[in-house]
């Protein structure tokens, strides 16, 4: 029989496996749009992880000994979650609170790691969320974010995102046991660098450093060079970034005139309840646009849409003459308001 590879990472194997799509709004990175960081061969040869730590650590505003190395958000997330997830005896380390729709490794690597995942209120050992939110691409202001996550014992927030919006880390809050990652992959475009990082809190990071020594390796040299070359050019990164944003919220702007523009480089077309987004995303591949159904972020009523492509105009464009002939009962990123846990909702907007 013919050798199958094993599924790993459902929404990476769907926007993999359609990578030949004409129309692609399911990259939520800018590789492809913007040159990858290429350092020089002098910087190389210079590269250090110490020094790489230092300026994300001062970036940040942390103490340098917090601040973790990884490969990427992904391994940072696990990191923690395993981490978090060591109980005595084998014993399950309880709740973990979600908000779906979410990024999917977060609420399947916590279950993973033995966690009952959740999105009641109450205590909980752990809350996970992403800032700002994938697939909705929305920031929540701190207080809202310290209410939803009220009774967990600890709070990860992957901040990949946070490069777009522009805003401080969520380390800045004083709220106890808070864990952040990030990544170079998605803001810098650099996919093949594989660099991430995480922050843990100071009362965990002595620890926290014995676990890290034995489950992880030094990065490859090439891949902290690049990274320090990343963070020198962010200013003249964030300007070309943010030029192509804003042509693109422009076009989402005009499709969809009640929708609050995202934070982050996403947004989630709500189509109506069941199952007719995946439906709706078969038959967007049918005319070559590639959207990420829901169902991979726990949510089946809506599709994921990236804004990171410079040809996202024309590609929203085909995704809507899709969406227009598929169901006469698609409201838009959510016409109705969908009750969020905490007893919050949200009400966005229905095409033109």
């Amino acid at each position: 029989m013919p050798y199958r590879r094993p599924v790993t990472f459902p929404l990476a194997e769907w926007i993999d496996g359609h990578a030949g799509c004409r129309h692609d709004l399911a990259i939520s990175g800018m590789v492809g749009t913007i040159p990858s960081p290429s350092p020089s061969p002098a910087e190389v040869r210079r590269a250090d992880e110490a020094e790489l730590r230092r300026r994300l650590a001062h970036d940040l505003g942390v103490e340098t000994d917090r601040l973790f190395l990884t490969t990427g958000a992904s391994q940072a997330n696990a990191l923690v979650l395993l981490f978090l997830g060591r109980q005595p005896g084998g014993r399950s380390p309880g709740m973990c609170r979600v908000c779906l729709p979410e990024y999917p490794p977060l609420f399947d690597t916590a279950r993973a790691a033995g966690f009952q995942v959740t999105e009641e209120e109450g205590s909980a050992e752990l809350a996970v969320v992403s800032q700002p939110r994938n697939p909705e691409g929305d920031l929540w202001d701190r207080s809202r974010l310290l209410d939803w996550a009220s009774g967990a014992r600890s709070l990860l927030v992957d901040e990949t995102f946070r490069e777009f919006a522009g805003t401080r880390s969520v380390l800045s809050s004083e709220r106890p046991q808070v864990w952040a990652t990030g990544s170079f992959t998605k803001f810098y475009g650099a996919d093949d660098l594989r660099v991430g990082f995480l922050v843990a809190p100071p009362e965990r990071a002595s620890a926290f450093a014995r676990f890290h020594g034995h489950v992880t390796n030094k990065l490859a040299t090439y891949s902290v060079a690049g990274a320090l070359h990343a963070l020198r050019a962010r200013e003249s990164t964030r300007r070309v970034v943010g030029k192509v944003l804003r042509q693109n919220l422009t076009a989402v702007r005009a499709a969809f005139p009640r929708l609050r523009a995202p934070d982050g480089p996403v947004f989630f077309d709500r189509i109506d309840t069941g199952e007719h987004s995946t439906a709706l995303a078969r038959r967007a591949l049918a005319a070559s646009v590639l959207v990420c159904p829901g169902s991979y972020f726990g949510d089946p009523t809506g599709v994921r849409i990236c804004l990171t492509r410079r040809s996202f105009p024309a590609d929203l464009r085909a995704y809507l003459a899709v969406r227009g002939s598929f169901s006469p009962k698609a409201r838009g990123p959510g016409r109705a308001a969908r009750r969020r846990p905490g007893g919050t909702a949200r009400a966005t907007a229905s095409p033109s």
